[in-house]
């Protein structure tokens, strides 16, 4: 439709450069400050003429709501982005679009009802139990829990997609992830890139973790295609491998492996986001931290964790809820307008780029007191039924809503629950930065000192 709303304001920025250094050096803030400068729809402009790139910000929760459910057929996930995220990835169903997509949902989606993903339940206990022996042994009794949740969420996914060929792709993972990754989030955000098939030392680095990394995924694929129907194994992969229907056939080995690799990327990444910075909000807040020990104690008595305990933990859902408020594994999210619409008053041209930012949404005032304070109650059921929809929006929204989010919640409370039912913490490094990578990213360790409970 063609849109009367009024033009978007934003900041002005450098004369020929616009906002690109303050995007670039800290697009997070960036957001923020434009928010509380310009309101809820802001337009950013980076780059020389020529190359010149406008964003539009869209901060509000119903903005959000509009953006990626009401009318998300017309945002996209067609921005440069993506696109880059799409090469180094696969087309799996982060980034698929259209029947692609519709296809490899219905396929996928038998594996992620809440009855499945509950059996995955005791992977995460037994990576928990072998996390917490280790910690025994922590020099210092000091532990950086960015890097220690990154590892636990890590093999728990992976021993739930490889079943017995995790530790053989476990260390693939963990050496290529890293530089694939840095390398997609450089070419996403730069106005010009090399193409990727020129000899320019980023570009082989980039290709040679990617070919580690596809041909130890492609020969477990193939390990399990020549299983077929035999395969008595309950892991992902399996699963994968074996699914099909009447309407959508099944997936190729391509198709298997471009999911497995999302699967990777969006399951642990995101989850030990959500996972590292709980610990560290409860480390800075020992009131909280006690309440939610001893809920813990109260419901395991002892035993090891089981799914079931999921809903008998509710202060523990609302510290994690908490936590993902502040600290969204996804702060930002990118879409491509296809025809011209209006939002919150606004004109949004055809063919924009626009982000909602749960990390911005997530501190707005007009739906969280106090925004930069932790308090778990806000996720009281009262509180939250006052809240439009969108207010929080860690998992993303509408069709395109993350599969994996029942997965990340059991994950998440259950390893905390063993977590501090073993342990104290206490904060060493109080801040912690972090910016927008393809999920939210620290800049620095996040340090607590590690006290046995009950000990003197």
């Amino acid at each position: 439709m063609t849109s009367a709303g009024a033009r978007v304001p934003g900041p002005a920025g450098l004369p020929l450069l616009g906002s690109v250094f303050d995007l670039k050096r800290d697009s997070l803030g960036t957001f923020l400050a434009g928010q509380r400068r310009h309101g809820d729809v802001v337009r950013f402009t980076a780059g020389p003429p020529g190359l010149r790139m406008e964003l539009y910000g869209v901060f509000s929760a119903e903005g959000a709501q509009q953006v990626l459910a009401t009318e998300s057929a017309n945002f996209r996930k067609d921005n440069a982005f993506y696109q880059e995220v799409r090469e180094s990835f696969g087309n799996g169903l982060l980034t698929s679009q259209d029947d692609d997509y519709l296809r490899q949902r219905r396929l996928v989606q038998p594996l992620f009802t809440r009855k499945r993903v509950d059996g995955y339940a005791s992977a995460v206990t037994d990576e928990t139990s072998a996390l917490l022996t280790r910690w025994a042994d922590a020099p210092d009794g000091t532990v950086d829990v960015i890097d220690e949740m990154t590892g636990l969420a890590l093999r728990a996914v992976a021993r739930i997609l490889f079943g017995t060929g995790v530790e053989d792709a476990i260390p693939v993972v963990e050496r290529c992830f890293p530089v694939i990754g840095s390398y997609t989030l450089r070419r996403g955000l730069s106005p010009v890139s090399p193409p990727r098939h020129w000899p320019t030392p980023d570009n082989r680095r980039a290709a040679s973790a990617m070919d580690e990394l596809y041909a130890v995924c492609d020969r477990i694929v193939e390990e399990r295609r020549k299983e077929g129907d035999s395969a008595k194994g309950d892991d992902l992969l399996t699963l994968l491998a074996q699914a099909q229907s009447a309407q959508d056939g099944s997936l190729d080995a391509t198709e298997i492996r471009d999911q497995v690799l999302i699967f990777l990327l969006a399951g642990h990444e995101t989850t030990a986001t959500s996972l590292a910075f709980s610990l560290h909000l409860l480390a800075r807040h020992p009131e909280q931290q006690a309440r939610a020990r001893a809920e813990a104690e109260r419901v395991l008595a002892g035993r090891t964790p089981e799914a079931y305990d999921l809903d008998a933990l509710p202060y523990l859902t609302r510290v994690l809820k908490e936590a993902m408020r502040l600290y969204p594994a996804a702060p930002a999210i990118g879409r491509r307008a296809v025809e011209a619409t209006e939002i919150g008053g606004f004109a949004i041209p055809a063919g924009a780029d626009v982000v909602v930012a749960p990390w911005v949404t997530h501190r707005h005032p007009r739906y969280w007191e106090e925004p930069e304070r932790f308090d778990p109650e806000r996720f009281l059921p009262e509180p939250e039924k006052e809240r439009p929809r969108y207010a929080w929006f860690p998992f993303g929204g509408g069709p395109r809503a993350c599969i994996g989010q029942h997965f990340s919640m059991l994950e998440s409370v259950l390893a905390l629950s063993m977590i501090l039912r073993e342990y104290e913490l206490e904060v060493v490094d109080q801040e912690v930065p972090v910016h927008a990578g393809i999920t939210l990213r620290a800049d620095a360790p996040a340090r607590c000192l590690l006290r046995p409970v009950g000990a003197s």
